[in-house]
């Protein structure tokens, strides 16, 4: 993405864990993504990853430094806007109660838009998941629930999108699954991602940069054939 713009910038971003003033969950975390860029954060359990998009999604605060999102110091826009620009998936699928079309309709509705049920079709579509509309998302397997969290997620149109690990609750063929709704949907919309997991194989497959963190430190970042040379595990 030479000569664009960066739609987020890390700039010196730490976060000292509350009540613990000498441990960092974030020291001087510093990196950029343009549109259209898939990053992959790896790093052993405790190094900061979900910590950092936590604090992307101002969900935690920084103790210093900042994130601008398209220029703008991501303090200044209220905090429904900005989770409205920078949607999250979770390591578990956590559904409202009701249906699937109530789930990705939900986002919407708090922004004052109405997404029709021909819209809701067409997105469940591409997710395989045609017909779902009316099923009851408690009612899903782990799989099904993931993709319309996804779903969800995109419903409100974001900016960017934080991935926490999304597949590592799942079998391996349902795995394979979503990520492969993933890229179909990543490359339909030129959605830019952060995407963390423990996966080295999984960040190559996805994702064109990656970042390495290590007791809350990057340890390496760039392109993903130079950060991860081999994948591993």
């Amino acid at each position: 993405m030479v000569g664009r713009s960066p739609l987020l910038e890390c700039v010196h971003l730490s976060r000292v864990l509350p009540g613990s003033p000498g441990r960092l969950l974030l020291d001087d975390i510093q990196f950029e993504l343009a549109q259209g860029e898939i990053l992959g954060v790896l790093g052993p359990s405790g190094a900061g990853k979900s910590s950092l998009l936590r604090v992307l999604n101002r969900l935690d605060e920084p103790t210093s430094g900042t994130v601008l999102l398209d220029g703008q110091d991501y303090r200044e826009i209220p905090p429904r806007e900005l989770r409205r620009r920078v949607g999250m998936v979770m390591q578990r699928a956590f559904l409202f109660p009701g249906t699937v079309a109530e789930n990705i309709s939900f986002g919407p509705k708090q922004a004052g838009r109405e997404i029709t049920s021909t819209v809701i079709d067409e997105l469940l579509s591409h997710v395989a998941l045609d017909g779902y509309a009316s099923r009851p998302a408690a009612n899903l397997s782990g799989g099904e629930a993931q993709r319309v969290a996804i779903l969800r997620a995109l419903a409100n149109e974001p900016e960017l999108l934080l991935l926490d690990e999304p597949t590592s609750a799942l079998d391996d063929a349902s795995k394979l699954a979503v990520e492969k709704v993933f890229a179909s949907l990543i490359e339909r919309r030129g959605l830019t991602c952060i995407w963390v997991t423990h996966d080295g194989r999984q960040a190559r497959r996805l994702a064109a940069k990656a970042l390495l963190l290590e007791n809350g430190r990057v340890t390496a970042s760039g392109q993903i054939e130079h950060v991860l040379p081999e994948a591993v595990e």
